[in-house]
């Protein structure tokens, strides 16, 4: 894909394989919105696509909270009137505080709502702008870790594990992927998700206690492969394993797992209702 005066949307992309991702799309020519929560970290990935001649600039928000995905969507609106790819990478991993159950600034599970349902909300709010930027790209950056959602208990308040919240959160975003891509059929939009490589030496991979074996590097070749290939133009609702492409877990094959999924994520985003009051208005 030719990435002059193309735009980009790379959340998380402050750290690890997102930063990365992001000064690879700015050292080709593309316009990079860089989205993590720390302006220091932020304003110094700017400046280091910027040194290459890249273009970029800084969008803050708190992935926890639903709110601050809305106003990131308004304020991508206001930046731009273009997206052609949005890299859905923001997330939070096992380590840390992963052992205790956590939960968001609207009281859902941490790991749900920000590798999964922050995306969704996200990607919601960002396609009319995708659609009218069309051919445009989405990418879901997910994980080889999935774990099947348990509709009885989405939450997690019993049995909790920080590894099971991480897989089940990444097997979501697997389900969503699949599930937009028939949404899209037709649009010139398309969505995939991918593994980008295990254990890369990034933040989240240190602080589950593990030993990186795989480079940021690599991670990022297989990101940019889905994002940016001429060989993926018109391919979607695609799972890969780095640039393979693979299968997941069965349930993401479920058609009434991914409408159950579909009309939960709804609900917990209050984007059904502001999806009705426009189709209404």
């Amino acid at each position: 894909m030719e990435l002059k005066d193309k735009t980009v949307l790379v959340t998380g992309s402050t750290d690890g394989v997102g930063r990365v991702v992001a000064e690879r799309l700015g050292a080709g020519g593309a316009h990079v919105l860089v989205h993590g929560r720390d302006e220091g970290r932020g304003k110094a990935t700017v400046a280091a696509i910027e040194a290459e001649g890249g273009k970029a600039e800084f969008l803050a928000a708190d992935l926890a909270s639903l709110a601050e995905v809305r106003h990131l969507a308004e304020v991508v609106r206001a930046r731009t009137d273009r997206l052609d790819i949005l890299i859905n990478n923001a997330g939070v991993g096992t380590g840390g505080d992963g052992a205790r159950r956590q939960v968001s600034a609207d009281g859902y599970e941490l790991r749900f709502a920000v590798n999964y349902l922050a995306g969704f909300l996200l990607t919601s709010e960002l396609l009319p702008l995708l659609k009218a930027s069309a051919p445009a790209r989405i990418v879901n950056v997910a994980s080889a870790g999935q774990q099947a959602i348990d509709f009885g208990d989405v939450m997690l308040t019993q049995g909790y594990s920080g590894v099971r919240a991480y897989c089940q959160s990444k097997l979501a975003q697997i389900l969503f992927t699949i599930d937009l891509a028939e949404e899209l059929k037709g649009t010139g939009v398309t969505v995939n998700a991918l593994h980008p490589a295990s254990y890369m030496n990034t933040t989240m991979v240190r602080q589950a206690g593990i030993t990186p074996w795989n480079s940021v590097e690599t991670g990022a070749e297989a990101i940019l492969n889905l994002a940016t290939s001429p060989a993926l133009d018109g391919r979607s609702g695609r799972y890969f394993d780095g640039q393979r492409e693979s299968r997941a877990d069965a349930q993401a094959y479920d058609e009434n797992a991914r409408r159950q999924l579909r009309a939960l994520s709804l609900e917990l985003t209050g984007h059904a209702s502001s999806t009705s009051r426009e189709q209404h208005s």
